[in-house]
């Protein structure tokens, strides 16, 4: 590989242009295929490469089910309903949701665009602003939650398999008594089968996760639907709108705006590597497509399925609801109770490709490049999420608030500077192919490949993103630590930013590989 610096030209009549990943000169062999000279294999595969705009298969269709698959996952079920709880009534609940999934539409599509411009997955996207070497802080953090979280959520969908078992062979229950290492037999059985399933459709790509999203969507919102219609038939075609300790006034209107900001942070992780599937979209109009039927107006739709699940349950007993698995559990024709259970596990499972898979692979990727491939870097994020021993960090409240809501606490920041750096700073005038030099004077090489800037914007941020999550004196405001953090974040970012130039716009077409994979 050529070891001289790439150059920059710039004609008065054409835009910045960059030699860097022209086909001239020898090329170096990569996990997956040839790195183009003047490229480094250090920082590029065919998996972190860009994607070529011809062949882009993601469709609005394909976005629309993303979200069609996620809002309905149970974590949010049970996060909505927990408002009824919490004192909202029926309008109120909606309006929150309105109200976040406005947020979420915007925000969703300024990190959409930036994957479909330049086609490379997060954490290379990370490399414009914190550089070839400081992208790893950011790529680590949103893998690390994720990692932990896709066991998690596995272990949550082999509940509601051992409930199916059970419906199917009473004799299974037998298996549920015994423990080993915070399992039962049944629990390995159903833990272990869900895992290889996932590990299969995610060895195939990303062609095998948008055509399982595709097929898991309808099914989904069916299946939710006609959840809702049941128990209505159960509570008379009536339903209780509010509950006996209905907030009213200001208290209220604090209520639905805090649930909307914390319905924003549920999604803070996503709105950060949205650009892991964007990249793969065949232009900026089907994301906003996209988007807008997933986000605001099928929200409306998950609200009003909340509603009716928790007002149904409380207009017949008196009681409220946690999720809508509670529900499941009582339908009392066992064929019925096995359907619900599939459509539960394929929503889980669909859930956890999106949210909780693809970030980590393309984060150890990155880590990687030259040893883990997709199916690799698969392979090892799903073996770190059995050895975790997932359930044992579920059921400990520790866990979950120190680590977990600590990592989670940085996503806001990050957010906030990785946005400002690429809207504000640089005008998303991206050079794609400098993304993968180590040349030292190439665009994102700063110092040592990291950019101090962007170091020096997330400490102070991320400092005062975990005082508010985890300092009592802040819960008053805890509810809006996401976007507090982002905004910091970028306020930071913007005050101690190089904003001199000038920042070249280079395509990656050059360098890119099909969008097959």
């Amino acid at each position: 590989m050529s070891t001289e610096p790439p150059t920059i030209q710039r004609d008065e009549a054409t835009p910045m242009t960059s030699t860097i990943g022209v086909s001239a000169g020898e090329e170096s062999h990569g996990v997956t295929g040839t790195v183009p000279a003047g490229l480094s294999p250090k920082l590029y595969n065919d998996d972190l490469a860009p994607t070529s705009r011809e062949g882009r298969r993601w469709k609005s269709y394909n976005i629309f089910t993303l979200w069609a698959n996620d809002v309905h996952s149970l974590g949010n079920y049970a996060f909505a309903i927990g408002l009824f709880a919490l004192g909202l009534g029926g309008w109120q609940i909606l309006t929150a949701l309105v109200l976040g999934g406005v947020f979420l539409f915007l925000l969703l599509n300024l990190s959409g665009f930036m994957g479909e411009k330049t086609g490379v997955p997060f954490p290379v996207m990370s490399r414009i602003s914190f550089g070839i070497r400081g992208a790893q802080i950011p790529a680590l953090i949103r893998g690390g939650v994720a990692i932990a979280w896709f066991g998690i959520q596995t272990y949550l969908a082999s509940v509601v398999l051992r409930i199916m078992l059970v419906a199917l062979f009473p004799g299974a229950e037998d298996l549920d008594a015994n423990r080993f290492l915070g399992l039962s037999t049944l629990g390995w059985i159903s833990f272990v089968s869900l895992w290889v399933i996932q590990v299969i459709i995610v060895s195939y790509g990303m062609e095998m996760i948008r055509r399982y999203e595709a097929f898991a969507g309808p099914v989904i919102l069916f299946t939710m639907v006609a959840l809702a219609i049941w128990m209505l038939s159960n509570a008379d075609w009536t339903i209780a709108w509010t509950t006996p300790d209905s907030l009213t006034g200001v208290d209220m209107w604090l209520q639905i705006i805090g649930g909307a900001s914390l319905w924003v942070a549920i999604y803070g992780t996503f709105v950060l590597n949205f650009c892991d599937f964007t990249r793969n979209a065949e232009s900026r109009k089907a994301i906003v497509r996209g988007n807008f039927w997933g986000i605001p107006l099928n929200m409306l739709l998950f609200g009003g399925i909340v509603v009716v699940l928790a007002g149904a349950q409380f207009r017949i007993d008196g009681r409220v609801i946690e999720s809508p698995s509670d529900i499941v559990q009582t339908v009392p024709n066992t064929f019925l109770l096995v359907l619900a259970c599939l459509a539960l596990l394929i929503l889980t499972v669909a859930v956890n490709l999106m949210a909780n898979f693809v970030a980590p692979i393309y984060a150890l990727s990155n880590l990687f490049p030259r040893y883990l491939d997709f199916r690799r870097a698969a392979l090892v994020t799903a073996i770190i999420g059995l050895v975790i021993l997932p359930w044992n960090l579920y059921n400990s409240p520790a866990v979950i608030n120190y680590f977990l809501g600590g990592l989670g606490a940085l996503l806001g920041p990050l957010f906030g500077i990785v946005m400002a750096d690429y809207w504000l700073v640089r005008r998303s005038r991206i050079d794609v192919p400098a993304l993968f030099s180590e040349a030292p004077d190439a665009a994102y090489h700063y110092r040592n490949g990291v950019n101090l800037r962007a170091i020096v914007a997330l400490v102070p941020t991320a400092a005062f993103a975990l005082v508010m999550a985890f300092v009592p004196a802040f819960e008053v405001v805890s509810e809006f630590s996401w976007f507090i953090g982002a905004g910091l974040g970028a306020v930071v970012y913007l005050l101690v930013a190089d904003r001199r130039g000038p920042f070249a716009e280079v395509s990656g077409e050059p360098i890119s590989v099909a969008s097959t994979h």
